[in-house]
């Protein structure tokens, strides 16, 4: 079985300007590897990547390859791509669950919260395999922090899955717990592979990205956000796996997001900016 998420029904309240920014920082920085011959992004790769035997002290890079501190190698990662499926799959998670995180707790914060989840992922993973020398790239660490948080704002919102069983093909809609839920699930049972000599993912980065993403949400949400949300389509409609036509999953949406902004939902009470955005 094989499943990837297309996109959610849950609105914004706002443009997600960090999360277009992180986006488009990543594909830039991507564009400039494609220029590079196969030597220089190894290196480039040994420079700007994690390395957890470097990073924890235990070794040292050669003097040509030691271009940043250390430590900056926890940010400076999140921003390289191993190839267009490892970029296309951290960009597609992001483009459809960052957006609500970031409205949450505004753009400020989020910059914050998407370090700390990116600090959390390269850490759990440098001390899981802490004689690795291999170097870990990639923004999935700080995706999957978002991921955590998005699991705990918006568990029940409906999210849009393509899903391939053997021959059949469906496009289905699936609440969010069991999207993310099942998509953590894999990172436990993979992360044996990942370590040194391994399948050459960085799960355990994945799982602390994850863990930290949940952790933190609730001190950096807004206080007028709670946890939990209930972003069905509709309170009378029960969820079911029989697929909706796009055009009236986005019509459902709309509706609801005017409902809320309108003042019309009870439960639902109108954003107030906090002390950071």
């Amino acid at each position: 079985m094989f499943f990837l998420p297309l996109f959610d029904n849950n609105p914004t309240s706002r443009t997600p300007i960090i999360s277009y920014l992180i986006l488009i920082s990543c594909v830039t920085v991507f564009l400039w590897q494609l220029g590079l011959s196969g030597y220089e992004e190894r290196k480039a790769f040994f420079q700007l990547g994690i390395i957890p035997s470097v990073l924890l002290g235990t070794d040292e890079l050669p003097i040509n390859l030691a271009l940043i501190p250390d430590w900056l190698t926890i940010f400076s990662s999140m921003f390289l791509h191993g190839g267009w499926l490892h970029l296309g799959s951290n960009m597609l998670y992001l483009w459809i669950f960052a957006d609500n995180v970031e409205d949450s707790m505004g753009p400020f914060r989020f910059i914050l919260f998407y370090a700390l989840c990116g600090v959390g992922a390269g850490l759990c993973q440098a001390m899981i395999d802490p004689s690795s020398q291999i170097p870990i790239i990639g923004a999935s660490g700080g995706i999957a922090g978002i991921l955590g948080a998005y699991i705990l704002l918006h568990p029940r919102a409906t999210v849009r899955v393509f899903m391939l069983i053997l021959i059949f093909v469906r496009i289905i809609s699936l609440p969010a717990w069991l999207v993310l839920g099942v998509w953590i699930a894999g990172q436990f049972a993979a992360a044996p592979s990942g370590l040194s000599g391994g399948g050459g993912v960085a799960y355990f980065a994945h799982i602390g990205g994850f863990l930290t993403g949940m952790a933190l949400i609730p001190f950096f949400k807004r206080r007028d956000i709670k946890l939990f949300a209930d972003d069905r389509v509709s309170p009378r409609v029960k969820w079911s796996p029989e697929p909706s036509s796009l055009s009236t999953l986005k019509q459902e949406a709309r509706v609801r997001y005017k409902r809320q902004r309108s003042g019309s939902v009870p439960a639902v009470q109108k954003r107030t900016k906090g002390p950071w955005g």
